[in-house]
């Protein structure tokens, strides 16, 4: 089983990484960007048969150690 994980910046987080690489594309001629949000994506492969357990401890790990809830957001996907 595989799991994918996307964590984001919350839309009311400034976003630096995301300005420098929308103002960068700007200057490198890319016209019509409105926003860019840099963000980190994870695979986890997981040895677990149920997925229902799998999502509630990655959900957890989530939550507590690989974003912070505070300025982040995550969505989880399971395969």
């Amino acid at each position: 089983m595989k799991a994918r994980i996307i964590i984001t910046p919350k839309k009311a987080v400034v976003d630096p990484q995301g300005k420098t690489v929308r103002s960068a594309l700007e200057h490198l001629g890319y016209s019509g960007i409105g926003a860019v949000h840099v963000g980190k994506y994870l695979e986890v492969e997981l040895d677990s048969a149920d997925p229902e357990a799998a999502r509630r401890q990655l959900d957890e790990a989530c939550h507590k150690f690989l974003s912070n809830p505070i300025i982040e957001d995550y969505r989880l996907e399971i395969e």
